[in-house]
């Protein structure tokens, strides 16, 4: 089976994007399954659930969020309901919503799982101790496993790759926001990306506008970033060949698509 995953969707920039291109990508690579994460996807911060319903209207079969799944404080008010909706499992118990959802392709089941780093985050519960246990509650329904590790630091992303290598399908990480190029399959069938990037203004800094921090950067300053509604755009994904059976993961393939990198059939 083929699974699609869009990597963090920022602001309108983002949506439009997807809107424009995941039609085109599922005529290039008849995906089964698709994954979107969408935690930046409402201005920047956080998603509201007409944004979430668009998505699946759109096509994602689930939606991962990641440290800015709180920001909209509406999220409260629909994340419990909501099958497809998946937000950092390792969050303290009691927390809204779910950290592992289940997804059909035919008769097949795939297990979506978000968890979120703790390096340069804010605290949580550890994501290894709660990936072990999550795993061992989507084996019972199937062997494929898919996990989006929202996190900051590589060293940390790829410890948890090793970690889960051989027990899952794939580890791709999010939240930085920029492609990384290590795109691989782990020795016992894990794939595994450090990060898939975003999608969304092609001409910001990790898609907010470039001039407020910029003058941060210059001045120590407070500064208010915001997504720019205009310019160019960019999306930025994987797409993974995964045996229906075992759960191992045969290819993974970047996607990358802006005005110097167009979609090619």
């Amino acid at each position: 089976m083929k699974l699609l995953f869009i990597g963090d969707v920022v602001g309108s920039p983002g949506r439009d994007m997807v809107k424009e291109y995941l039609p085109k990508l599922k005529e290039k690579y008849k995906p089964h399954t698709i994954v979107i994460n969408g935690e930046n996807s409402a201005a920047g911060r956080g998603i509201t659930e007409k944004i979430y319903r668009q998505f699946l209207e759109w096509g994602a079969n689930a939606v991962t969020l990641g440290n800015h799944a709180w920001d909209h404080k509406d999220i409260y008010d629909f994340i419990d309901s909501e099958k497809y909706l998946v937000r950092p499992a390792n969050f303290p118990e009691g927390a809204p919503g779910e950290g592992l959802k289940f997804v059909k392709w035919n008769a097949i089941e795939v297990a979506i799982i978000n968890l979120q780093g703790r390096t340069f985050m804010p605290p949580l519960d550890c994501p290894f101790k709660k990936a072990d246990e999550l795993i061992e509650i989507a084996k019972r329904r199937t062997n494929i496993i898919f996990v989006d590790f929202h996190a900051e630091a590589t060293s940390e992303k790829q410890a948890l790759g090793w970690y889960l290598d051989g027990r899952v399908s794939a580890v791709v990480g999010t939240h930085t926001h920029v492609q990384t190029a290590d795109n691989r399959i782990l020795p016992n069938g894990t794939a595994y990306i450090t990060d898939v990037g975003m999608t969304g203004p092609y001409d910001g800094i990790l898609g907010m506008g470039k001039e407020p921090i910029i003058k941060k950067f210059l001045s120590s300053l407070p500064a208010r970033f915001e997504v720019p509604k205009e310019g160019r755009t960019v999306l930025s994904g994987v797409i993974l060949e995964i045996d229906d059976k075992t759960g191992k993961t045969k290819k993974i393939d970047r996607i990358l698509i802006n005005e110097d990198q167009p979609l090619i059939f």
